[in-house]
């Protein structure tokens, strides 16, 4: 089954057990999911539904921060709470260990030496992980390892 098809069997499940905070939120993805397929004009694989939920969970911990700072626990409660929503549709994330392994393949693939050579390591990490780590972890790795 693909994701889409998770995500539409999911929020019609939340419409029937009456879950309105998980029916607003996958109404939300579903919406999301259609602008980037009207943008990228094309069907959405799985790797694009990812990205766009990576999106959707990057947009509510910029909120969280914003509500924080203004004082205003219960937005960011709520906030929170749609990214747990969110975060079922993520693939699992990599553990330290792993991505460590990733990155230390990749300088060795690269043959890259200092931090010069950033680019050509995070070019070959980024396809792999793709999903299962954010690109600031990846970036802190890739800089702690070459320094």
């Amino acid at each position: 089954m693909s994701l889409i098809d998770q995500i539409e069997s999911d929020y019609v499940d939340a419409l029937k057990t009456k879950e309105a905070e998980k029916v607003s939120v996958l109404r939300m993805l579903k919406s999301a999911l259609q602008n980037s397929k009207i943008q990228l004009q094309k069907e959405l694989t799985d790797d694009d539904v990812i990205k766009t939920v990576q999106s959707q969970i990057k947009q509510r911990k910029d909120s969280i921060a914003t509500y924080q700072t203004g004082g205003r626990a219960e937005l960011a409660d709520k906030e929170k709470a749609e990214i747990e929503i969110l975060s079922v549709y993520m693939p699992e994330q990599l553990s330290d260990e792993e991505l460590t392994a990733i990155v230390k393949s990749a300088i060795a693939e690269t043959g890259a030496t200092s931090a010069a050579d950033m680019g050509k390591v995070m070019g070959k990490v980024m396809p792999q992980v793709a999903g299962k780590a954010n690109g600031g972890q990846i970036s802190t790795k890739v800089k702690e390892l070459l320094s």
